[in-house]
């Protein structure tokens, strides 16, 4: 199992969140789930405005197909690109470790 980590530094102002929100809502949720290697994704928001979205694959390639997705995918109408910045860093990395309350861990 892998994980990417995708961070949006902030601060971000309530437009930019609100163009981001709407974006990961109507156009990239469809195209991420559209991997079937992803298993879920998280997003983390900080106070300033700042993301971390956790997303978890089976597989490294899984990941990178659904960046390939998302990238494939074309604006709504209304979106304004100027409020969709890029991430600021992209981590992709191996779960050598996981817990889960119900199961024993897992190496």
């Amino acid at each position: 199992m892998y994980v990417q980590l995708t961070y949006f530094d902030g601060p971000r102002t309530a437009a930019q969140l609100a163009a981001h929100d709407y974006a990961g809502e109507h156009r990239v949720a469809d195209a991420v789930k559209s991997v079937p290697g992803i298993v879920g994704t998280h997003v983390l928001r900080g106070p300033d405005g700042s993301d971390v979205i956790v997303s978890i694959g089976m597989t490294e390639q899984d990941l990178l197909d659904a960046q390939q997705a998302i990238m494939a995918t074309e604006l709504l109408p209304g979106e304004d690109p100027a409020l969709l910045t890029g991430p600021d860093r992209v981590e992709i990395r191996e779960v050598v470790y996981t817990w889960d309350r119900e199961k024993e861990a897992v190496r």
